[in-house]
């Protein structure tokens, strides 16, 4: 494991600047300047998604990045650095950390995570990699196949979390506890209250996206206070 990169990461704010096509703000040009902007807000990492985003990022951003990215597969409903094919392409970009959906739901082609990610570490032994889990049990499941890293963020994104409140502190200091890995926390923080509630927890840092990166849905949560 890479402690060096931990280190740098250890204690802050990694900010997520992701946008898909049907967004406003798709562009890898933006991306690279929300996270320009990010850094020099002070953020200690910056977690992103597709290679052209993570590239055009990286020739501008010196902090740690996580690399995920999204893919559908129509046999499956893990979208999230899914196949083999992605994990080498984000590899090839020198990316930090690569983050995979670890949930307990069977990849494309129907493989399970156990021999896909025993394959993935086989050929990768020095790479970084984090398990994007949404239960207490994909954590620990994570933990034994090997992860570096454990985050909560697909919890509430699976259909059998689907009704979870968040952020969850309380599955982050679980985790904490019963891993003995470092882990992220990431998942519905909105606040920086909730950002300094998460830290206390002990994981080793927080990821914020939509409260940042997606003026849209911000603009949303306004509107909405408004009619309500």
């Amino acid at each position: 494991m890479d402690n060096n990169i931990l280190a740098k990461i250890k204690g802050g704010l990694i900010v997520s600047c992701q946008a898909l096509e049907d967004e406003p703000l798709y562009s890898s040009y933006i991306m690279q300047r929300m996270a320009v902007a990010a850094m020099k807000g002070g953020a200690v990492g910056i977690r992103a998604n597709s290679v052209s985003d993570i590239i055009e990022i990286k020739k501008e951003v010196p902090l740690p990045v996580i690399g995920i990215i999204k893919k559908v597969y129509e046999d499956s409903d893990v979208y999230i650095t899914p196949t083999i094919k992605e994990v080498e392409a984000l590899i090839q970009t020198g990316v930090e950390i690569v983050a995979l959906d670890s949930t307990n739901r069977t990849r494309p082609g129907k493989v399970e995570l156990e021999p896909f990610f025993r394959e993935v570490r086989k050929r990768y032994p020095n790479q970084l990699f984090m398990a994007d889990c949404s239960t207490y049990e994909e954590g620990l499941q994570a933990t034994e196949l090997g992860f570096d890293i454990i985050a909560t963020t697909m919890h509430g994104y699976t259909p059998y979390t689907a009704e979870a409140v968040l952020p969850n502190f309380d599955l982050m200091r679980r985790l904490v506890e019963d891993t003995g890995k470092p882990v992220i926390a990431e998942g519905g923080i909105w606040s920086p209250d909730q950002l300094k509630e998460a830290l206390k927890t002990g994981v080793l840092a927080a990821v914020v996206g939509t409260a940042i990166t997606r003026p849209m849905d911000i603009t949303k949560r306004y509107v909405a206070a408004i009619h309500k």
